[in-house]
C-alpha cells in the first residue's frame, strides 16, 4: 500500500474520473443519480458522515446505482492540523456513519476536506483507504451558472483527469445540469468514464 495521492484515472487515452463531495444531498444528488444513470457513468462519491446519517436512504442508492463510495470526514472539518489519532477518530466514525446506512459498505477512499490533508494520508492507508485527490476543481462552489461550468470543465477536463464536483454542501443545481451536458459532449468524442486508478483489497476502517 501507499499513501501517495491518487489524483488519475484508471486506463489510457482520453479517460476521466468524475468524483462529488459533501453529500448525499437530498436536493441535488437523486438528480445527479438520474443523469448518471442515463449516460451510462459511475463515479465516487466522497460523503460526509453526518450526511450519510441524515441520509441513509440515499446511501444505499449511490451503492446499487454502482458507484464507489468515499470517506470525506465526519462533518467536513480542516483535519491538515489533527494528530494521527484525531484523524484515525474521525475516519472511523465516518466509515462507520456509512456502515450503519448501508452495512458492510465497501469504502476505498478518503478525501481530505478543503484538500487540507495534513497527517491524513498515511492515516487513511492503514485503515485500508487511498487518499484520492483531483487535478481539476472548477470552484462549482461559486455557482458561476451552468455555462460557466460547462466552460470550466470543457477547459480543464485533460485525459486521466479525476475531477473535483459537489452535490453536497449548498445548492448544486448548476453542477448537475452542466454535467448533463459534458457526459454527452465528452461521450461524442470517445471519451470513457473510469474510476481512479484501481484500489488495493483493504481492511475495513
Amino acid at each position: 500500500m501507499s499513501a501517495a495521492i491518487i489524483d488519475t484515472a484508471h486506463g489510457d487515452g482520453d479517460v476521466v474520473s468524475l468524483t462529488f463531495d459533501d453529500g448525499p444531498n437530498p436536493a441535488d444528488t437523486p438528480a445527479l443519480l438520474d443523469v448518471l444513470r442515463r449516460h451510462d457513468v459511475t463515479a465516487v462519491f466522497c460523503l460526509q458522515g453526518d450526511q450519510a446519517e441524515q441520509h441513509p436512504e440515499l446511501v444505499r442508492r449511490i451503492a446499487a446505482a454502482g458507484h464507489t463510495l468515499c470517506n470525506h470526514g465526519m462533518h467536513h472539518d480542516d483535519m491538515s492540523s489533527w494528530t494521527p489519532e484525531q484523524i484515525a477518530a474521525d475516519l472511523r466514525e465516518t466509515s462507520a456513519a456509512i456502515r450503519r446506512a448501508l452495512p458492510g459498505a465497501r469504502i476505498p477512499y478518503f478525501r481530505a476536506p478543503y484538500g487540507a490533508w495534513g497527517g491524513s494520508p498515511a492515516v487513511a492507508e492503514a485503515l485500508g483507504m487511498r487518499p484520492l485527490g483531483w487535478r481539476l476543481a472548477v470552484a462549482d462552489w461559486e455557482t458561476p451558472g451552468t455555462g460557466e461550468l460547462v466552460r470550466r470543465l470543457r477547459a480543464g477536463i485533460t485525459p486521466g483527469a479525476v475531477v473535483l464536483l459537489h452535490d453536497g454542501g449548498g445548492d448544486r443545481s448548476q453542477t448537475v445540469d452542466a454535467v448533463d451536458l459534458v457526459i454527452a459532449s465528452l461521450k461524442a468524442r470517445r471519451w470513457r468514464f473510469t474510476q481512479p486508478r484501481p484500489d488495493w483489497p483493504q481492511a475495513p476502517a
